[in-house]
């Protein structure tokens, strides 16, 4: 089986579904259950057996260390992070506790584990870590697509604390020999995403008749990657993936969020217009721009698509289109999330955000 830690939240989630579509073999969900983690989204594999769900905390490392030695996973697939760049602004000492602390948690766990297995499965055992693009910093406008090789540059306390994460996975694979995998993708979007996030909050702003905030000029450039082709990466990268490699996933998909909000409001108007017959993108607001934003991400997957021969199935257009029918049809869902911990929230991050 696999321990998934983080198997509750948004990537993860996604990660049980697809998992699930093509495999048979049990998972163990480690999840916090923080605002951000939702037992809802895997409670059919939760109900048929297939799951099983731990409420706990990554940090916790005796618990850690019994589901290691109780349910023997044959892989570690480490997706559990804080991972808002408003929230780490806001209150940057969790992002260290959780992606800093809790990695290492996780990694010494796996490495005492690791080296009591014998013979085959001390052999096929893989502890792969989900990472993100922003541990390289920005890019200007005609800068070549960040590589594996880049260094990194973060430029926030989230990217920082992911920074630190990789760089730990790396001094396991290079001091102890851990079988490690990292994998560092592009910004993903598509089912049961939090609503805080750019897409999501959009989709559903717009539906509410609420503003659209859009940071500073709405010009700043990110790689676009569907949720589910990213799982498919990192299934891949699990199977065929060099030991103690790092891949860079990414949707080859750079959009400027404004063109991002726009084409939201599009599909809303073609697929719930306004009772008064107005457009969405007019609910369009400029407001003040979130300190040291980065101008522009993008991934170059030639290594991904070279040694594993994956690339991503959706086009932009394909993979939003899909998102917006999602949240449009599950409703249930985003009440469920939106809970009053999570307007507090929204109102504490943008109430101060005079126009731009």
């Amino acid at each position: 089986m696999l321990l998934i830690t983080g198997g509750a939240g948004f990537i993860g989630g996604n990660f049980v579904h697809h998992w699930f579509e093509n495999n048979q073999e049990p998972v163990v969900v480690l999840d916090k259950l923080t605002y951000a983690g939702n037992a809802q989204t895997i409670a059919p594999f939760i109900a048929d057996g297939r799951a099983t769900l731990v409420k706990a905390d990554i940090c916790d490392r005796d618990t850690v260390r019994h589901l290691l030695a109780h349910h023997r996973p044959r892989a570690i697939l480490h997706f559990a992070a804080e991972s808002h760049v408003d929230r780490s602004i806001h209150g940057p000492a969790e992002f260290v506790q959780t992606n800093v602390v809790g990695t290492f948690s996780m990694l010494d766990e796996a490495r005492l584990y690791w080296s009591a297995l014998e013979g085959a499965e001390r052999e096929a055992f893989r502890f792969l870590h989900v990472s993100t693009d922003e541990v390289y910093g920005s890019l200007g406008d005609h800068d070549p697509a960040f590589s594996e090789t880049k260094a990194f540059e973060p430029n926030s306390p989230y990217s920082a604390s992911k920074a630190g994460s990789d760089h730990l996975v790396r001094a396991y694979f290079h001091t102890y020999g851990l079988p490690t995998l990292t994998t560092n993708c592009s910004n993903n979007y598509g089912p049961y995403h939090f609503p805080e996030k750019l897409i999501p909050l959009m989709i559903l702003n717009a539906l509410d008749g609420k503003p659209l905030p859009v940071y500073g000029d709405g010009l700043n450039i990110r790689d676009w990657l569907y949720v589910r082709d990213h799982c498919e990466a990192i299934c891949q990268v699990l199977k065929k993936g060099q030991l103690g490699e790092t891949y860079n996933v990414g949707g080859i998909n750079e959009i400027r969020n404004i063109d991002v909000v726009t084409t939201v409001c599009r599909k809303l108007d073609a697929l719930r217009p306004r009772a008064d017959g107005s457009q969405y993108e007019s609910l369009i607001t400029y407001v003040k721009d979130r300190p040291g934003h980065d101008r522009r991400y993008a991934i170059d997957p030639t290594k991904i698509q070279r040694d594993i021969g994956w690339k991503p199935a959706e086009t932009f257009e394909s993979g939003i289109s899909k998102t917006v029918q999602w949240f449009l049809s599950n409703t249930e869902w985003v009440d469920h999330v939106r809970s009053g911990a999570y307007r507090q929230w929204i109102d504490t991050n943008y109430a101060n955000r005079t126009a731009g």
